[in-house]
This record gives structure tokens, C-alpha cells and sequence, in this order.
């Protein structure tokens, strides 16, 4: 049930489209949504900030089928390129110009946590959400967040009004102490949030998890993919609207729809299967970083130590370097923070540390992991 209307829990993610030529393949899109639809999903999930993709919306989606046979949000980046309450505000009417939509069933303040949560109250755009719900241009309001607990129970408590929450739930980030999906999808339920999910398989890391992963979950059922099993995860818990998947092709929607076309929960024993996964996971020798960040307060350089930490961790877990260098990317300077590379060797952190990590050592290896160079 999303807020009053009975759909099916798979949600058709608009960030990872199929590209031909460096364009979005707009016609292998209308494939996959078809598809789709025909299965009785009718969920689609796009923003402002995704290049190209609410205008694939309207040509996949929006121009093809009526308005209301699907459900369609987006999402409004306040703190990109924007100046003024104006510029802000007016991404919605791009948003309805780009997608033709004419309304949106849920839109969303996105990503909140940290720095970008303020730019959302310096521009008042809960007053201008709460307007374009009364004007009719939006149905539900909402945020996707990318923080902790301790902000997002601050955020539900000064915007109570907030209709759902769209968070980072998967079965290897629930208990990791640098994105604590647990933490998040439990404070979102004390305050009586519905939650939608946003990356059930970790940007398509779970899809293709280490072998030791894949052999746990190929016992349970080899019939079935890694990927069923991230998102049925996310999909068993309780509050959970619906499960975004952002998907690339059509075979990858082929899968998800297999998955979850008669998903009605998972067993005790698949649930521990997961656990079983998640322990195999751990097993895996990773930095032993909490991200309390008692090092960046005392790093003369400002470097982003936890993000490179989190970032390194990622390639151990996964051996995707592409991947591990886009979180390196956000994480150390999207936060404003300098690379490992930086690292003048004082110390200081290594005297902070509550984990006892050779700190130094780490930033010296990730630098060259991430082929990184002085300027």
C-alpha cells in the first residue's frame, strides 16, 4: 500500500539507464518499463540532478502510458548550483517541463545529512513543498537522507510533517558502522515513517558479491541470483513502501521482476541465510574504521581519513576500483576534505585513534590504490 493505493514493493530506479553513444538508450528504456508495467509494477523513481533522465521519463514512460497507471517521483537538489530560494524552487518546474508529468506523486528534498540539510532550511523549502502539495503539482512529500541516526531523528523531529523517507538499506551496510542502515531504518520507524529503499544492492556491488557470498547464497537456492537476495532483504522489513532498483538493462529488469512479481516476505531461514552472507562478509579483512572521526579534528591537513577508509574498504570488499574511486571522490572531497595523498606523516591522528589503526600507513596505500599525486 503507497499511500493509499495498492502497488506491487519493486520500484523502477532512473539513475543507472542503459547508454548508447554516451546517450541514455531511450528505446531498450521503453523495453525495460514496458516490461515492466506489464508485470504489474508501476513505481518509477527519477531526479532532477540525473543527467538525462527525466526526459527519457517522459519518452519511456510518461508520453506512452496514462498518468494514472504509474507512480512517478522525483527529487529537488537545493544544494546544487543553487543561490538563491528561487533558483531552488524552481527545479520543480523544470522537473514538470522535463517530464512531462504534470504532477508528481512523491517528491522529495534530496539528500539530506550534514552540510546539505541547512542549504534546505536556509531556502524554507519545507513551507514550499508543503505549498506544492496544496497547489496540487506534488501528492507526497518527502527527503531521501545519507547520514546518521542522530541527524535524521533531529530532522524528523523539527519536520514531523514529512510523509516518508527514502534511505540506504541493504543487507551488507545494516550493521557497518560507516552508513549504520540499521541505526537509520529504525529511527525512520520510532517516528512512524513509512521507508522506501534506495540501494538494496549497494550500486550493483550485491549483484556480484565476493565468492565466499555467492557461495553461501548458491547453497540456499542456486536458482535464484545474488541480486534476488539484496533486494528481497530490503523488501521483508517492516514499513518498507517500495524497493528501488536502479536498472541498466533489460535483463537486469527481467531479474528483478522474477524476484519480486509473487514476493509476499522472507522465511526465518532465508533471513538467516542473509546473516550467513553478512558473516562472510565480515570475515573479510577491512580497516577497522568507526568513521567517529576523532582524527579529522586533529589533522593538521584536513584529510578526509574516514571516507578514504570507507572507500579502501569497498575495493577489498568488492574489487571494483571504478566504483571504489567515485565513493573516494565523494566521500574526501564532495565533503570538502583532502586526499590520503596530503598526508604529512605527523602522527596526530594515529594518537586519537580509539582503534589503534596505522593510519598512516592506510593513507599511504590508498593514495597509491587510488593513483593519486601531489599538485
Amino acid at each position: 500500500m503507497l499511500f493509499g493505493k495498492e502497488i506491487k514493493k519493486l520500484g523502477f530506479g532512473l539513475m543507472r539507464l542503459p547508454r548508447r553513444d554516451g546517450e541514455i538508450d531511450v528505446e531498450q528504456v521503453k523495453t525495460m518499463v514496458d516490461r515492466f508495467m506489464e508485470a504489474g509494477f508501476t513505481y518509477f523513481d527519477t531526479a532532477w540532478v540525473y543527467n538525462g533522465s527525466e526526459e527519457a521519463t517522459r519518452r519511456a514512460l510518461v508520453e506512452r502510458y496514462p498518468r494514472e497507471s504509474f507512480q512517478l517521483a522525483t527529487k529537488n537538489a537545493a544544494w546544487a548550483h543553487c543561490r538563491t530560494r528561487e533558483d531552488a524552487i524552481a527545479q520543480l518546474d523544470e522537473s514538470l517541463r522535463r517530464t512531462g508529468a504534470g504532477y508528481f506523486d512523491n517528491y522529495l528534498l534530496h539528500n539530506l545529512g550534514e552540510g546539505r540539510t541547512q542549504v534546505f532550511e536556509d531556502f524554507d523549502m519545507w513551507s514550499f513543498v508543503r505549498e506544492m502539495k496544496a497547489a496540487g503539482k506534488i501528492r507526497h512529500y518527502g527527503f531521501s537522507f545519507h547520514s546518521t541516526p542522530e541527524e535524521l531523528d533531529e530532522i524528523l523531529t523539527a519536520h514531523p510533517d514529512a510523509e516518508f523517507v527514502q534511505l540506504q538499506i541493504n543487507y551488507a551496510d545494516w550493521e557497518n558502522p560507516a552508513i549504520r542502515s540499521r541505526g537509520v531504518y529504525e529511527v525512520a520507524r520510532r517516528h512512524g515513517k513509512p521507508v522506501i529503499v534506495m540501494e538494496p544492492l549497494k550500486g550493483g556491488l550485491l549483484a556480484d558479491p565476493p565468492e565466499s557470498v555467492k557461495a553461501v547464497l548458491r547453497e540456499s537456492d542456486p536458482n535464484v541470483s545474488c541480486a534476488s537476495w539484496g533486494i528481497r532483504f530490503a523488501a521483508s522489513l517492516d514499513g518498507v513502501l517500495v524497493v528501488l532498483s536502479g536498472m541498466s538493462d533489460v535483463p537486469q529488469t527481467e531479474d528483478n521482476i522474477a524476484t519480486m512479481k509473487d514476493f509476499s516476505g522472507f522465511t526465518e531461514a532465508q533471513l538467516a541465510v542473509v546473516e550467513r552472507a553478512r558473516e562472510e562478509l565480515a570475515k573479510i579483512p577491512l580497516i577497522p574504521c568507526t568513521t567517529c572521526n576523532y582524527c579529522a579534528k586533529v589533522c593538521p591537513k584536513e584529510i578526509g581519513i574516514s571516507g578514504t577508509f570507507t572507500a579502501k574498504n569497498m575495493y577489498t570488499l568488492f574489487g571494483n576500483l571504478n566504483y571504489a574511486r567515485g565513493q573516494e571522490g565523494w566521500l574526501v572531497h564532495g565533503h570538502g576534505r583532502k586526499q590520503a595523498i596530503e598526508c604529512i606523516r605527523c602522527g596526530a591522528c594515529e594518537a586519537a585513534c580509539p582503534q589503534h589503526i596505522r593510519i598512516r600507513e592506510e593513507l599511504e596505500a590508498a593514495a597509491a590504490l587510488f593513483g593519486q599525486t601531489k599538485q
